[in-house]
């Protein structure tokens, strides 16, 4: 018997993965979109469940509800008592207004306003905090009746031991004073911390149901919510197989956040034509040669089923780099996007895509595709976030030569302003130039304290010039000056690689990662070189507070499963991870 779910669509982001998740959830569910006013009324007296998801800006979301005239219809709905679920911006549409966007009014039903999360939170100490919060966090507190529920109960499946995935700039901060105000009211609360800042999580009264995060990006813990949300069990018991494995002499981070693990796959065409999975040695992706003297495309596999693999070896995320990029036109790049939609059908953690993210011209058409449009293929496909390689070195180029004016047109600003900076990873490729002295050039310099690590001339200076075209062209420019000048236009997050330790199996450049964690204010993703377990600890033990790790050849040779190194991580670092290899759905 099929059974009909619907989903309010305003084109804001990836809702292929919600709808992925429903029918892994049960394969029987149809799914039906209503994106205008005229759809809602067709299908108003037929919707029994129906879901809420907001992806990136506040602004452009709630601006689209209203424009699209579907307001009164989604309060009259909840008013009704009818059962919906609203998930990330889905939530902050019902509240009464955001710092994001304060000419764009909520629906106001709770009565609550969006701030930004305080870069500097005094916890930290002089050291900035990460915005947008991004990552696996848990739930500090539930109160269902004006009670606080104990570990062994739950709102729709949600509990205070799992871990669930966040992405966002602003939150709904909250007193205890305001939890119990609402509570007076007849609102059930959830509630996390990031840093001192405590925010709401999710929220529910009568059958209205909404969370913060995204639970189609939390796993199977957030698989069971939604599962719950249509099965109507507002109040599941909490059983063994629903939580992660925690242990009780781990950290309790500064963040609330978890060690942050992403397997990375680099996919090309090899010479065959074929999509595969390769790995370079400082960027070099060829074999050393072969018999008959060609050297061919190293192949480590086929990209969906190493992306499942560690899924289910309990990646925290999965990214995919497309080094080959649209080698025509970006609208026909059917491999590519047919991996990342069959990769979404499986795979419920974030996924980001990069190469190709630009204004791309089509020749077929003799049109010129907008970079907006291009990553909208891709969030289309299922892809979560898009990192920009190449064209982040020409966009920054230009910010400096601007006098560090924005256009508002570039790929950075665009995709940001309409997806939000969550949606944007900038992926920086650096390779180490000695200097003599710090006036030898005009990008800021490391000062380098190892003599055997000095220059071929006995340079003690170094800063890191970037690159493009997959390492192919150097640049003057440096990867912090790169780096400022792209959070400045809307970035929110940063991959940094580094050519110099690229395949080297021999650690993180650490000297690098310092320099530009330590002067920017949006998380950073360590890249390039880990070759072991004890590598992912020392990045972590670092200072400035690295926001996750990325790890490739180690888990293509099989030499390391993700889970391996997060046991490692939490036996021998005492660090908080994501362990979620017993829950079953």
């Amino acid at each position: 018997m099929s059974k009909v779910v619907y989903i309010i669509d305003v084109e804001s982001g990836n809702l292929q993965s919600l709808s992925n998740a429903i029918k892994y959830i049960d394969p029987n569910y149809t799914i039906k979109f209503i994106h205008n006013e005229s759809e809602f009324i067709r299908h108003d007296a037929d919707i029994q469940k129906l879901l809420f998801p907001g992806v990136g800006n506040y602004g452009h979301f709630v601006k689209q509800i209203h424009e699209r005239k579907l307001t009164k219809h989604i309060i009259k709905y909840i008013n009704d008592g009818r059962s919906l679920m609203g998930i990330c911006v889905g939530l902050q549409s019902f509240l009464k207004n955001s710092e994001e966007s304060p000419n764009e009014p909520g629906l106001g039903l709770i009565d609550l306003n969006l701030s930004k999360f305080n870069n500097n939170d005094p916890v930290y100490h002089g050291l900035k905090k990460s915005v947008p919060h991004i990552g696996w966090n848990s739930v500090i507190e539930i109160n269902v009746n004006g009670k606080p529920l104990d570990k062994s109960e739950s709102m729709y499946g949600l509990n205070s031991i799992n871990k669930y995935y966040f992405v966002h700039s602003y939150a709904a901060m909250i007193s205890d004073e305001k939890v119990k105000e609402l509570s007076r009211e007849g609102w059930d609360c959830a509630v996390s911390r990031y840093g001192s800042e405590k925010f709401l999580a999710a929220i529910s009264k009568g059958n209205l149901f909404a969370t913060q995060f995204h639970p189609e990006k939390s796993g199977l813990a957030g698989l069971k919510i939604i599962k719950n949300f249509l099965n109507g069990d507002k109040s599941p018991a909490v059983h063994a197989n629903d939580i992660q494995t925690q242990k009780k002499d781990v950290e309790i981070t500064v963040s609330g956040l978890t060690r942050r693990i992403i397997a990375c796959l680099d996919v090309r065409t090899n010479d065959e034509g074929d999509l595969v999975v390769t790995k370079g040695d400082q960027y070099n992706v060829r074999e050393a040669g072969s018999s008959d003297g060609e050297s061919k495309v190293r192949n480590l596999g086929k990209p969906v089923e190493l992306a499942t693999k560690y899924y289910n070896q309990g990646a925290d995320e999965v990214t995919f780099l497309n080094i080959t990029s649209f080698r025509n036109s970006p609208l026909k790049d059917l491999p590519m996007l047919q991996v990342l939609k069959k990769a979404a059908e499986t795979i419920f953690v974030p996924l980001t895509v990069g190469g190709g993210i630009k204004d791309m011209h089509d020749p077929e058409t003799d049109k010129t595709v907008p970079a907006v449009q291009v990553a909208h293929l891709y969030f289309l496909s299922g892809a979560d976030k898009v990192s920009i390689g190449s064209d982040a070195v020409t966009i920054a180029e230009n910010y400096y030569a601007n006098n560090k004016q924005a256009t508002g047109e570039t790929s950075i600003e665009t995709i940001s302003s309409t997806f939000g900076v969550q949606a944007v990873v900038i992926s920086v490729d650096p390779k180490r130039k000695y200097v003599s002295s710090p006036n030898d050039t005009t990008m800021q310099t490391i000062k380098i304290e190892d003599p055997s690590r000095y220059g071929p001339n006995g340079e003690q200076y170094c800063y890191y010039q970037v690159t493009s075209q997959g390492g192919r062209k150097t640049h003057e420019l440096g990867a912090l000056e790169l780096c400022v000048a792209c959070e400045a236009l809307g970035a929110g997050e940063i991959l940094l690689n580094s050519i110099d330790h690229d395949g080297s199996n021999k650690g993180y450049n650490l000297e690098l990662l310092n320099q530009i964690k330590s002067q920017v204010s949006i998380p950073v993703i360590a890249s390039s070189g880990a070759g072991n377990p004890e590598h992912f600890k020392e990045v972590f033990e670092m200072e400035c507070g690295i926001d996750a790790a990325l790890g490739a050849g180690l888990f293509h040779r099989g030499e390391y499963t993700v889970n391996e190194v997060k046991k490692y991580l939490q036996d021998e670092g005492k660090m908080d991870v994501r362990l979620e290899d017993h829950v079953q759905l």
